[in-house]
C-alpha cells in the first residue's frame, strides 16, 4: 500500500534563521527514495505559494498543503481552496490601518503587502522570502486572501490581534509581535485529510514531520506524527515519534530507519 508523507518547512526541512536555506543532500535522497518506491511526498506549511522558494517549488513534491490547509494542490490540480470572506478581510484591514499594524494578505499565487510596511518586509527578508510573488499594488475587492499575517508595533495592536482568536479564527502569536491568522475550519490536518481522500490512502498509511505549534494537529491526525528534535516538549508530546534535529538530518534519519 502506498504511503503519503507530509513535511513542514521551517525547522523541519530548512532553518533559514540559522543558516540552513536549502534541504540537505541526505534529506533530499531520502525523500527521493520514498517517491522511487511509489509513495507520495507533500509540503504541509503555513506558508502561501508566494513564500515557497524556487528550490522547494522545483524539487518535485507531489503537492502542497498551503496557508495552513486553506489551499491544497495535488500535482497541478487544486483540490481545495477556501478564501476568507472579502467583507471580513475589509473589516480587518480597516482595523489594522487604524492601529498601525503592518499586514500581508496571502493569496493563491501572489501575496499582497504595502511597500511602506518596511518592518514586515524586513521580517520576511530574514526568511529569504523572494519578492517575485509579492506585490504592493492591489484592490481589496479584486483579491482572495487565504491567510493573513500581521506585525504589531505596540501592546494595543497585540491585544487586538490576540482577540481575533476568540471566534472564527485561529492564530499563532510569536515572541516578535507577529501573528498568523486563518480560519478555524482550516489546519494542516484538514488539508492532509483532503489529500488522503483524493488519493484514496488510509490515514494509517500517512506520516508527518513538524516542529511548531501549527504542526500539532497534523502530528496528532496522521497515522504517525514525527516531531523534530528541535521542537519544544509541548509539540513533541503530540507526536508518536521524535527524530533528530533539522541540522542533524532528522527527516532523513526517520525515513531511512522507520518509514522505508
Amino acid at each position: 500500500m502506498k504511503k503519503a508523507v507530509f513535511f513542514d518547512i521551517d525547522g523541519t526541512l530548512i532553518d533559514c534563521l540559522n543558516g540552513l536555506t536549502d534541504i540537505t543532500p541526505r534529506v533530499k535522497r531520502a525523500i527521493r527514495e520514498l517517491q522511487t518506491k511509489g509513495n507520495h511526498v507533500f509540503i504541509a506549511t503555513g506558508r502561501p505559494y508566494a513564500f515557497l522558494n524556487e528550490a522547494l517549488i522545483n524539487f518535485g513534491f507531489d503537492g502542497f498543503v498551503l496557508a495552513n490547509g486553506a489551499y491544497v494542490k495535488v500535482g497541478d490540480k487544486c483540490i481545495h481552496k477556501e478564501a476568507i470572506e472579502k467583507e471580513v478581510v475589509r473589516e480587518l484591514v480597516d482595523k489594522f490601518e487604524e492601529l498601525n499594524i503592518e499586514y500581508i494578505l496571502q493569496g493563491e499565487e501572489y501575496s499582497y503587502i504595502k511597500d511602506d510596511h518596511k518592518s514586515l518586509h524586513s521580517f520576511y527578508d530574514n526568511y529569504n522570502i523572494s519578492k517575485k510573488y509579492l506585490t504592493g499594488e492591489f484592490d481589496l475587492e479584486e483579491i482572495e486572501a487565504y491567510k493573513l499575517e500581521m506585525l504589531c508595533k505596540d501592546q494595543k495592536g497585540i491585544d487586538f490581534c490576540a482577540s481575533l482568536g476568540k471566534d472564527r479564527f485561529s492564530y499563532l502569536d510569536n515572541p516578535d509581535g507577529s501573528f498568523e491568522l486563518y480560519s478555524k475550519t482550516h489546519s494542516k490536518a484538514s488539508g492532509i485529510l483532503k489529500v488522503l481522500e483524493f488519493l484514496d490512502i488510509p490515514v494509517e498509511n500517512s506520516y508527518a514531520f513538524g516542529d511548531g505549534k501549527n504542526d500539532i494537529e497534523m502530528l496528532s491526525t496522521v497515522g504517525c506524527g514525527i516531531a523534530m528534535g528541535n521542537a519544544d516538549d509541548f509539540v513533541k508530546s503530540y507526536a508518536k515519534k521524535v527524530t533528530d534535529t533539522v541540522h542533524n538530518d532528522g527527516v532523513a534519519l526517520e525515513i531511512e530507519r522507520f518509514i522505508l
